[in-house]
């Protein structure tokens, strides 16, 4: 049996299995990538497992929006009253918050375009990685779970689709920042309320300035779960066809082009 160990020499690697979660990079589109990131700033950089860029600018996102109110503005341009737009927005925050906006959208998209390049050599070089990480505190390996659980699971709490994934990372800072906006925005107080038949005072207590956080939340959860959950599989399926190959396909073996047949 070929034991491989890696010792993280090669140029380039397609993915590496630690007890934080499976990385990997494949090919992905860069418009979906910049939507992300125009929809929260900061979810396009977690698509790429480019956590600290990520994070800054998800924070960023938050705090900045509050300051300048912003979704509070979207709420009163929904209703139509813009006199009321221009009134709750500061304007202060609101200059600092488009530069940053546009560079995420803007830095996501070029890194995108990046590792896309990145991933057609390092899958031409096919340099092996470790598909087994063992730890003190936690277990990781390669295996394929199903797409449509991880997606059920980020219905209930964002964030635990990726838990079920095991991307520990993104799946801490989803959970913490959905308690954060959970609370803050009254949402489940509403949600009663409005079961019980008050929807009055559901409304009442809704806070829509920190409600808006949820939906991309809750769709960036699900999307990013699901197609982790996907891209897992098919690097699986690879690495087990390559342990296979190397293991027990007989070494005289040919496959033949459709010209030699």
């Amino acid at each position: 049996m070929n034991n491989y160990t890696n010792n993280n020499t090669a140029r380039r690697y397609t993915a590496h299995v630690s007890i934080f979660g499976t990385t990997q990079i494949h090919l992905r589109s860069p418009y979906i990538v910049a939507w992300w990131s125009a929809a929260f700033p900061g979810c396009g950089h977690l698509l790429l497992s480019k956590y600290l860029r990520g994070f800054v600018l998800f924070i960023w996102e938050v705090v900045v929006n509050l300051q300048a109110n912003i979704n509070l503005g979207i709420v009163y341009s929904f209703q139509g009253e813009m006199d009321k737009v221009v009134e709750v927005l500061d304007t202060r925050w609101l200059l600092a918050y488009m530069p940053v906006y546009l560079f995420g959208i803007w830095d996501s998209y070029r890194t995108t375009i990046d590792m896309n390049k990145v991933f057609v050599l390092a899958n031409r070089e096919e340099h092996r990685f470790n598909s087994f990480s063992l730890g003190a505190v936690e277990i990781n390996y390669l295996d394929k779970r199903n797409p449509v659980m991880a997606v059920m699971w980020s219905l209930f709490v964002p964030g635990l689709g990726q838990l079920y994934i095991h991307r520990l990372i993104t799946a801490f800072f989803v959970i913490s920042w959905s308690v954060v906006f959970f609370y803050f925005s009254h949402v489940l107080e509403a949600t009663t309320l409005f079961i019980l038949g008050d929807i009055k005072q559901a409304t009442a207590v809704l806070k829509s300035q920190w409600f808006l956080f949820l939906p991309s939340l809750y769709f960036f959860s699900m999307y990013d779960s699901y197609m982790n959950t996907v891209e897992n599989n098919k690097l699986f399926e690879r690495e087990q066809r390559r342990f296979l190959k190397d293991n027990y396909q007989n070494p005289d073996f040919k496959l033949l082009n459709r010209s030699e047949k």
